[in-house]
């Protein structure tokens, strides 16, 4: 088997491993760096329960090989707290009951951060759509899209795309400062 020298840039944090060619990256970030938060679910990207951020947009890390995300930016669930304060999507998801087991939430989280980056007011079926490719075998989803709302609410609107960064609106919903809250 192959080995690779790659680098990954985690939540902010660099990491330099080695990993063979058909290491996957859903497995690097868990068994190599500890970022459990992302989970193993179907290992087909059905489930969505390995969604991270590579790069500023949603990916399913059980279809990604580890060398593929080589220089990548990757965010996790881990990565979502900012100086120990919950970032609105996993305050969202509590105050909701958004989440029975837990075991797709980090994936769930992170699909609708993306969404959000994208679509900072979005209707409820905007949600249910831009949540189609996470499944959730506990819930009937109703409050997975109150949450993804309660979000969307109380980050003002969202977040305001700044030539690809996405940046977090000011006290006066300007979104010049704060920078990325993961």
């Amino acid at each position: 088997m192959t080995e690779h020298d790659i680098t990954l840039t985690v939540n902010g944090t660099e990491h330099d491993l080695t990993v063979d060619s058909r290491t996957l990256l859903i497995h690097a970030l868990r068994d190599e760096l500890g970022y459990t938060g992302a989970n193993v679910g179907c290992e087909t990207s059905l489930c969505g329960a390995c969604t991270v951020h590579m790069d500023g947009d949603a990916v399913k890390s059980c279809t990604v090989l580890a060398v593929q995300a080589d220089g990548a930016e990757l965010d996790t669930v881990e990565g979502l707290a900012e100086d120990g304060e919950f970032h609105p999507i996993q305050t969202g998801f509590q105050e909701e009951h958004g989440l029975q087991c837990g075991y797709c939430t980090p994936g769930m989280m992170m699909a609708a951060t993306d969404l959000l980056a994208e679509t900072p007011d979005p209707s409820r079926e905007e949600i249910r759509e831009g949540l189609e490719g996470n499944l959730c075998r506990c819930t009937g989803y109703q409050n997975i899209v109150n949450a993804v709302e309660n979000a969307a609410e109380a980050m003002g609107g969202g977040a305001v795309a700044d030539g690809g960064e996405v940046r977090w609106p000011d006290e006066d919903g300007s979104g010049t400062g704060g920078g990325d809250p993961a």
